[in-house]
């Protein structure tokens, strides 16, 4: 087929959907799936194959985020029932004051998303952002927005986040310059898609405290400390960054190495977390086990529904990318005799828009641009440059077909007409000043 009729494929399949969820308010899970079909069908897919990967969509993209999820639900919910997320709520609040909390939890997700993948921190600190709405009274919007700005800006810039790991080592970057370069973007687009896009935009729209999220069980006396509550959520992080420090300084110890990368492999780290926040902390100070189990159970009633819609956004997903609709359109940006920085940016952002996973974008883009420029010698910094320029196209226009555009809409209980408005257009701002950072950079060295 021939890449206009696979683009226009693509760009139909989109409308359709968009048509289907926000107009005739058919239920996103059964619109992807029809509409899935329906791309697969009209870009020349054999009817055989269109099944298959529709089932590889379905398991490669909750595989893990089921298990994440999942664990991640009922060690958020144990955390907010015991008071924990509501002493780190109060302890912001007093460091960085009321009208400053939206830097804070920009800072936050900056920081903790480091040794995670998106999806995982996400479950991990949306949590501390209802405690701070709930104790403030603001709208969620305005606190969320920097919170996915900073996790969104650590995984696609920062080093060691598998992205920008896998970027720098497919390009031949330096990984000096990969860290310097990727930590003035994750700065500058996280400042400006983060707090000050999530000012402006929370006037305009409102989302509300989750219904079902009431005040803490236990009483302010039995509510663990500052410290403790902290050490609980650092705690999955804690084991993650240990495996991804430690294997660098293990050697030749296979056997170590398989221990370090099990006990800070997301699924132990976070099982590990919520054991913890079950017996050391809920049921040590008086919830009864009966009560506990009550949590576990409600938190994991929402999980289902966001890991269904999450999955058949991954089914979309990899079908378009089966349709080979990317690389035909990457084949025809690559010869129009852009500024490389540039055709970096706009590939990465073009296979972004038409197939959803940023990671695959990059992938994506690299195996396309390094042909190209892999024979005009340039140096380990200007390499990292054009990686950050990938990274940064990987994310604008998410909508859709991205996992992450349902993440957002299903956690803050945003429609897709909001998540439009307030993710979508956050991660665009995110990924255009990441990738323009990247440019001056590259103009530079």
């Amino acid at each position: 087929m021939s890449t206009l009729n696979l683009v226009l494929t693509s760009v139909g399949s989109v409308l359709l959907l968009l048509f289907l969820v926000m107009k005739v308010r058919m239920h996103a899970f059964l619109a992807l799936i029809m509409v899935s079909i329906g791309a697969g069908i009209f870009s020349g897919m054999p009817l055989k194959q269109i099944i298959q990967t529709m089932e590889n969509g379905m398991s490669g993209t909750l595989g893990f985020l089921a298990v994440v999820v999942a664990l991640g639900s009922m060690f958020g919910k144990i955390l907010h029932e015991t008071g924990a997320l509501d002493q780190i709520a109060a302890k912001l609040l007093e460091s960085f004051g009321e009208k400053r909390a939206n830097y804070a939890l920009g800072i936050a997700g900056l920081i903790c998303a480091l040794p995670l993948f998106f999806d995982v921190a996400v479950v991990l600190l949306i949590g501390v952002v209802f405690a701070v709405a709930r104790r403030t009274n603001s709208n969620v919007v305005k606190l969320a927005i920097p919170l996915f700005a900073g996790v969104a800006a650590a995984a696609a810039f920062l080093v060691p986040g598998p992205t920008p790991m896998l970027l720098a080592q497919q390009m031949g970057a330096d990984f000096g310059w990969m860290i310097l370069i990727g930590l003035s973007a994750a700065i500058v687009g996280m400042l400006l898609a983060g707090p000050i896009y999530g000012s402006f935009i929370s006037k305009y729209v409102t989302l509300n405290l989750p219904k079902d999220l009431s005040t803490p069980s236990l009483g302010k006396n039995q509510m663990p400390s500052f410290g403790f509550s902290l050490a609980l959520v650092l705690f999955p992080l804690i084991l993650v960054g240990l495996k991804t420090i430690g294997v660098h300084f293990v050697g030749n110890q296979p056997e170590l190495r398989s221990w370090l990368e099990f006990i800070g492999h997301p699924f132990t780290a976070i099982l590990a977390a919520c054991l913890a926040a079950i017996y050391g902390l809920a049921i040590r100070r008086g919830m009864s086990k009966e009560k506990v189990m009550d949590i576990c159970a409600a938190a994991l009633q929402p999980a289902g529904i966001i890991l269904l819609v999450t999955g058949a956004g991954g089914v979309f997903k990899e079908v378009l990318i089966d349709s080979g609709v990317g690389p035909a359109l990457g084949n025809e940006l690559v010869g129009a005799g852009l500024p490389v920085a540039l055709a970096c940016f706009m590939l990465a952002g073009a296979v972004r828009v038409i197939q959803g996973s940023a990671t695959v974008a990059c992938l994506t883009t690299v195996g396309l641009v390094l042909p190209a420029i892999g024979e005009l010698g340039y140096s380990g910094a200007q390499m990292a440059a054009l990686s950050i320029c990938i990274a940064g196209g990987s994310l604008v226009l998410s909508h859709v077909n991205d996992s992450g555009f349902w993440l957002f809409g299903k956690f803050t209980g945003a429609t897709e007409a909001q998540t439009l408005k307030t993710w979508s257009v956050m991660e665009t701002i995110l990924g255009t000043a990441g990738a323009i950072v990247g440019m001056i950079y590259f103009s530079l060295l």
